[in-house]
Order: C-alpha cells, then sequence, then structure tokens
C-alpha cells in the first residue's frame, strides 16, 4: 500500500502491535488511521449504533502524535492508536449522559458538561491514544446484557446481529469488534466488562478494585465499580491496563494498588508457556449451583482439554463443601443478580457532581433526583428500583451526604474473600478458568437475560477476572473462558489467558462487509 493511502488498512484485524508496526514501515501515519476509523464509523455504526458522540479534535490529535513521531519524538505503546471511551467516563467536551435521555439536552433533559477528563480518559490522552468518542449504555449502565433502553437506541452485537451484545459496555465492545476502533474503555460493577467482552468474542479485564481510578465516572457503586480495557486480543488489553493502573489521589482507594503492578508493566510479563505446570480450579456446584448448558459443557470439556495440553493441572470443583456457594443471594424482585454494595449510590452519585466543576447545572443527588423525578430510576418501577430491598439503601437515600456502613456487604465481601483464599491456599491452585456464561446468549429483544458464571462474587470480592475468547457455539454465538485470581493478580492471570490465546487460536478475525 502507498503510503498517503489508509483505505486497505485491515481495520478488521489491526492490533496495538501491528498499529507501531505500520508506524514505523510508514505505511500508515496516526493521521490517516484515524481516518479510516471514522469512515469506518461512517459506514457502519449505523448498523450496530456503538457510538453515540464522536471527538471532532480526533483528527488534530492523532496529526499531533504524527509530527512528535517525525520529530524523534519517543513515544509509547498506545500512541496513535485509535479508542473509544464508554459514555459514563468523563471527557471534556461531551455530555456524560449515561445513557439517560433525562441526561441529555437533545432529548428534552439536561447536559452534564464536565469542566475535566475522569482520571482514565485523562491518562489515555497522556498516554497519546486517539480517542474517537463515547459509545453507548444502557440506562445509568443498570444491565450486563444489552442496551436497549439507551436514548441512542439498541446497540447491536457485531458476532450476532439478532443476540444481546452484552451490557453495559456494550457501544465500547461493538465498537471494537466491527473495527470502528483498536481498544475500548469499559466499566464494570456486575458483569459490565466481562459479559460484553465475551458476547462479542472479545478480549476484558475486569481488574482488582482499587488497581484503576473510577472517579468521573457515573456510579452505580464506589465499592464495586471498576474501569478496565476491551480488546481484540491479550497482549491489547494488557498494554492498556499499563496506561489505566495506578494511583490516583482522586480515588483513595488505588492507594492500596502501589507497589502491586508489574515493574516493566502488564504485557512484559506475557508467555506463551505460562500455563505450564499451573494448577487450575474448574467451575462445579461448589462455586454455583447453576449447571452448564450441555453445549457449554461440551465446549468446557474441549477446554479443559486444551488446558492439559498446554501443560495446566486441572481441578474438579475446588470449591466443593467450602460454603462459597452460599453466599449468592440474588436481590429481589431480580432473579439472577446479587446488588449488595450497591447501596451506596447516593452518596457515590454526589461525589460524582461535585466533581464536574462549578458550573454544572446538578450539583447533589437532590438536585439530580429532582431532575429526574418524572422518569425515577430509583422509584419502585425505575430500572434501579430493586435497591430498595438492600438494607442500607433507604437510609443513604435520607442523607446523601454520608455514606452508608453497610455492614451486611463488608461481612459478605470478608466471607467471600476469606473463602476464596483459603480455598485456592489448600488447594495450591494458581487460578480458576470458568465458562463466562453458562449457556448461549439471549435474542437481543426478548426478556432473557445474560447467565454468567462469576457476576456477583468477583464484583463484591473485588477479585480480577480475564474474559478471553475459546470457540463458538453451533449457532455461531462466542463462548468464552474468564481467567480468576487473587486481588492484585492481574499479571499471572494475563499471562495464563495469553498462553491459551496462543495456544489455541480460538478467536476467528470476523469480516465486516
Amino acid at each position: 500500500m502507498e503510503q498517503g493511502s489508509a483505505k486497505d488498512i485491515d481495520l478488521d484485524a489491526l492490533t496495538v502491535d501491528a498499529v507501531q508496526a505500520g508506524f514505523r514501515a510508514g505505511t500508515f501515519t496516526a493521521e490517516q488511521l484515524t481516518r479510516a476509523c471514522f469512515d469506518r464509523i461512517e459506514r457502519d455504526n449505523v448498523k450496530y449504533n456503538a457510538l453515540i458522540f464522536l471527538n471532532p479534535d480526533a483528527i488534530d490529535d492523532a496529526r499531533r502524535i504524527d509530527e512528535r513521531r517525525a520529530a524523534g519524538e519517543s513515544l509509547g505503546p498506545l500512541a496513535g492508536v485509535p479508542v473509544v471511551i464508554k459514555d459514563p467516563m468523563d471527557m471534556v467536551g461531551f455530555p456524560t449522559t449515561a445513557g439517560w435521555a433525562k441526561l441529555y439536552s437533545k432529548r428534552g433533559g439536561i447536559d452534564l458538561m464536565p469542566e475535566r477528563d475522569a482520571p482514565v480518559v485523562a491518562r489515555m490522552r497522556r498516554a497519546g491514544a486517539i480517542l474517537l468518542g463515547k459509545t453507548n449504555v444502557p440506562i445509568l449502565s443498570h444491565t450486563g446484557s444489552h442496551a436497549n433502553d439507551s436514548w441512542a437506541g439498541p446497540t447491536i452485537n457485531v458476532s450476532m446481529p439478532d443476540r444481546v451484545p452484552g451490557g453495559s459496555s456494550a457501544g465500547t465492545a461493538a465498537a471494537v469488534a466491527s473495527g470502528m476502533a483498536v481498544l475500548g474503555l469499559a466499566e464494570e460493577t456486575g458483569g459490565s466488562i466481562q459479559n460484553p467482552a465475551s458476547a462479542q468474542d472479545l478480549v476484558g479485564i475486569k481488574p482488582t478494585i482499587g488497581l484503576v481510578p473510577n472517579a468521573g465516572v457515573v456510579p452505580l457503586s464506589g465499592n464495586r465499580d471498576v474501569v478496565g480495557p476491551i480488546a481484540r486480543n491479550v497482549r491489547d488489553a494488557a498494554l492498556c491496563l499499563d496506561a489505566l493502573a495506578g494511583y490516583s489521589s482522586e480515588d483513595p482507594k488505588t492507594l492500596a494498588s502501589v507497589g502491586r503492578q508489574p515493574e516493566s508493566g502488564y504485557a512484559s510479563t506475557l508467555k506463551p508457556d505460562a500455563l505450564k505446570g499451573k494448577r487450575i480450579g474448574l467451575y462445579g456446584p461448589g462455586w454455583r449451583t447453576q449447571p452448564l448448558s450441555d453445549e457449554a459443557a461440551a465446549l468446557y470439556e474441549r477446554v479443559k482439554n486444551e488446558l492439559t495440553r498446554l501443560g495446566a493441572v486441572l481441578m474438579d470443583d475446588p470449591f466443593s463443601g467450602s460454603g462459597f456457594a452460599d453466599l449468592r443471594k440474588p436481590t429481589p424482585p431480580l432473579e439472577h443478580f446479587d446488588a449488595r454494595g450497591l447501596e451506596s449510590i447516593p452518596y457515590d452519585l454526589e461525589k460524582y457532581l461535585q466533581r464536574l466543576g462549578k458550573h454544572a447545572p446538578l450539583k447533589s443527588f437532590a438536585e439530580f433526583a429532582e431532575a429526574t423525578r418524572d422518569d425515577d430510576a430509583f422509584g419502585p418501577e425505575g430500572v434501579l428500583g430493586y435497591l430498595h430491598s438492600l438494607a442500607d439503601f433507604r437510609s443513604a437515600l435520607a442523607d446523601p451526604s454520608l455514606p452508608p456502613e453497610m455492614p451486611e456487604f463488608i461481612e459478605l465481601k470478608a466471607r467471600y474473600l476469606t473463602i476464596f483464599n483459603r480455598v485456592m491456599s489448600t488447594h495450591r491452585l494458581d487460578a480458576l478458568v470458568f465458562p463466562q456464561m453458562r449457556c448461549e446468549l439471549p435474542p437481543l429483544h426478548g426478556k432473557d437475560l445474560i447467565q454468567e458464571t462469576t457476576v456477583g462474587e468477583i464484583n463484591i470480592a473485588g477479585l480480577p477476572g480475564i474474559a478471553v475468547p475459546a470457540g463458538y457455539y453451533r449457532s455461531g454465538s462466542p463462548f468464552g473462558l474468564i481467567f480468576v485470581g487473587r486481588q492484585w493478580d492481574e499479571a499471572a492471570l494475563l499471562g495464563y489467558a495469553y498462553a491459551y490465546e496462543c495456544g489455541t487460536g480460538r478467536r476467528k478475525v470476523r469480516r465486516v462487509d
């Protein structure tokens, strides 16, 4: 391909390493790559509805990266790489709508315009990533299955257009899966990284809580919310985590991450033989008393053989008899989701609104509630109405200036961690590897939701998980795994996921016509 033409860039297969190789070889520039991504967005976003806002400064930002490179400046691995940002993350110049018409003036609501970027967005800018725009989510990120109720309309699953795309980071996953971007920022409270990554045949990192700052992100729970990357392969996700992770004074809980990251970065630890000799725990009723579907179980059997071939030592249901599965308790009237830890959302929203700046139209939870009262998300019929079943939610509503004590959540988190760490130590396990979902994806507009295996457990405990593609159901629906480990075990988990990826090559590059 002649320099000066980016129309033949293989956006569907592009990786961070391939981007940097293209820059070094002079095959394309950051500006040309960015223009190619915008061409893809213009062509396909009407089909997938992944992006809701486009960044008009992206071309100029890419041109500056090209100028810095031409001047001989040493740039990092994300410099010039096209990235998308999940809508609830504050990005200067754009309203933060959280998928809700009530928070978007062009749909009759109020614009929340941040005066500064969320720390994770600022870190991507400093890394030289090209921020293409912001991606679609359901109202207040309330579901891990879809974005059907967003003011922007549903996001479509690139892998299976008639199935749910995963949520709430639906738009981020669809943008990466469709070749509109190379990387995307996602956020999870209850499956919102791992679900869309698995649903759209991608890699997702759900970090240990406290590894990545989540200030400047519309909260569901300051006790559970975590920001992480969605990518097409493990190395790309690791490079993105390198840019995101670490202490921020805006999020004091990240102080716990100091000294927990590999000195040379997460991507530096990736080795294709990382599974050799590692002890891996398998899914069973000791973890959760919900069986896999017949086809998921058959696919999992194939995975077990692959893990053994790659040198891993497997252990069936290590949590049997531990009491771990008994801790799970879905929040009424919900049948599947355990919302404990979300009681603090009035306080968390109050703190989020205060960070927006002195010109923000809403500066307190009370003002937020008043502005949205005719479509009350927290009312009995609202998307978050189930929060009234949580012990401390009513007291949190009564005075959002005070954080609730949440003794039930704290005790539950402690019990989860105690049992988890005991089982891992007793059986000398290095990680767990489960099917990320118990069965294939449900229809896009049906009533069924994604049936995952780790949402709740690892969100409440604050444990890390790495979702990685592992094949397909007969229907073509993606089948994914999740590697779970102890707190701060991201480097090891990424190594295992990378070894599985290298050793199996299960993800197929999907050409978007």
